[in-house]
């Protein structure tokens, strides 16, 4: 599971007591350099050990002593910690980071009745809008948003809902979390869209793609072997495949399903099984489509398809990675496997992988400025 899903897992197995002794911590807003971005949480339970990360230890002993006294008090409070200045103060509680975080932590209970709705949205891999109030009396209520429009809970005034049901969907269009206000309301929250697990489509069950499986299920990705073999497709093999689908290379993409949200690759070592493999996928609008071996096997695929009438649109190739994976320099089964999931995450994150040193610009995105933190000295609350 992600580390998504086990947060969520400890949040309703605190709403058998009503949530009760147990606190969420979630960073809201992040500008400038912060080790974890806005949607980030950290389960707090009052006696046991806390679940999630929301900056790499650095935050986690305030959070934790704050928990408490939000749980002693049943009040949700905004935290400020602004990791900008260069002096002792920050230097000293050994962070790493140099920008400004705001954290809201409350009362796990405030939160269980929105985790039903994130939970089905994942098991169903469909995508929705998390509305949360940042500031006033109504600081931490929630509405969720769908991608039909639907919403479930409530801001606490029915204009802010409608207001932030709008800026869900538009939020959910865009496909990026944002922090500003509502509309004219001045009253200020965060939209956050989550995503459904990603999906990756292992094509052929060899020795090879166990790893690939690990590495993906390792990272909370929904990853299902398609092969034709049931002897290679077994749960012992892929324990953590979610699928396994058996099925002709030529009818793989049919029968195990593929849209502009699937991730597959090719790699059953045998040229006709994978040029099936090939022929079955084009045809359709993936995200990604990774081909094991050098490049002018693939080129020798991509002409026998042709000689069968397949010629892919510009389009499509621009989606085919062939070798899979990024150039590290790879080496056996396992390595590669890390190879292809790094260029997978770097196409889902839309970004060009390379060293992180020769960027030229920040690791994160900039915030636009309605997105930014308000700058506090170090840190403060704000009830």
């Amino acid at each position: 599971m992600s580390e998504l899903d086990d947060v969520l897992a400890a949040l309703a197995a605190s709403g058998g007591g009503g949530g009760e002794g147990v606190a969420l911590a979630t960073v809201v807003a992040a500008r400038g350099s912060t080790y974890r971005r806005a949607g980030a949480r950290l389960v707090v339970p009052s006696g046991g050990e806390p679940v999630g990360n929301i900056s790499g230890g650095c935050l986690e002993g305030d959070v934790v002593q704050t928990a408490a006294e939000v749980l002693a008090s049943g009040r949700p409070r905004l935290l400020h910690f602004d990791l900008t200045a260069d002096d002792e103060v920050v230097w000293g509680w050994g962070l790493g980071c140099n920008g400004v975080i705001e954290v809201l932590v409350e009362p796990a209970a405030n939160a269980l009745a929105s985790v039903a709705a994130l939970q089905a949205a994942r098991r169903e891999h469909r995508p929705l809008a998390l509305v949360t109030v940042l500031d006033g009396d109504n600081l931490g209520t929630r509405l969720v948003v769908h991608p039909d429009g639907r919403t479930e809970g409530g801001l606490g005034d029915p204009h802010l809902d409608q207001v932030a049901g709008e800026q869900g969907l538009e939020g959910l269009a865009r496909g990026t979390s944002q922090t500003h206000e509502l509309g004219s309301t001045a009253v200020r929250a965060l939209v956050e869209v989550l995503q459904p697990p990603l999906r990756l489509v292992v094509c052929g069950a060899g020795h090879d793609a166990i790893p690939l499986v690990a590495a993906g299920a390792g990272l909370g990705w929904r990853v299902e072997v398609v092969d034709d073999r049931p002897g290679f497709l077994t749960p012992e093999r892929f324990p953590g495949a979610q699928r396994l689908v058996r099925a002709e290379p030529a009818q793989a993409a049919q029968v195990a399903g593929a849209d502009g949200s699937t991730y597959a690759v090719v790699m059953s070592h045998n040229f006709l099984r994978d040029q099936d493999y090939l022929h079955s996928f084009v045809a359709g609008d993936l995200a990604y489509l990774g081909v094991l071996g050098p490049r002018a096997r693939l080129r020798q695929l991509l002409d026998g398809l042709a000689a069968e009438g397949v010629v892919p649109t510009p389009e499509v190739l621009e989606r085919v990675y062939g070798p899979a994976g990024l150039d590290i320099g790879a080496e056996g089964p396992e390595e590669i496997a890390w190879s292809i999931t790094a260029e997978i995450l770097s196409v889902s994150r839309r970004t060009r992988a390379g060293f992180l040193r020769d960027r030229s610009g920040p690791i994160h995105p900039t915030p636009t400025p309605h997105a930014t933190p308000a700058a506090e000295p170090h840190a403060t609350t704000v009830s």
